[in-house]
């Protein structure tokens, strides 16, 4: 059976990402674009959103709420096994894209 949220969208990867280190909000919005060059840019609802959705699968984990009220936020193990599975999923799928389709040479 395929676990929840997977495939994830791209979204949902860069968060995971940037999450193998622990990071508040605001951080994981400025790594997010970081990572994808400015083509990801994750409005503060939405990725709340995103990450109690993340934390409600077991994916992250909310690490503490410091006294400065920022949530700090990391991958679980699980999380990292997704993301690993993710991986080598896109893998396999890039793999075909550099072989072509048979017949096909446009790919």
């Amino acid at each position: 059976m395929r676990p929840k949220l997977v495939p994830l969208s791209e979204t949902m990867h860069l968060i995971l990402l940037a999450l193998r280190e622990p990071l508040h909000g605001y951080r994981i919005m400025q790594l997010v674009s970081e990572m994808s060059k400015g083509e990801v840019n994750i409005a503060a609802g939405t990725l709340y959103g995103a990450l109690e959705n993340l934390k409600k699968h077991g994916y992250i984990e909310l690490l503490s709420e410091p006294s400065d009220r920022k949530k700090i936020y990391q991958t679980t193990k699980l999380g990292k096994e997704i993301l690993a599975n993710e991986n080598k999923r896109l893998k396999e799928i890039v793999t075909l894209y550099e072989k072509g389709v048979e017949g096909d040479e446009s790919l």
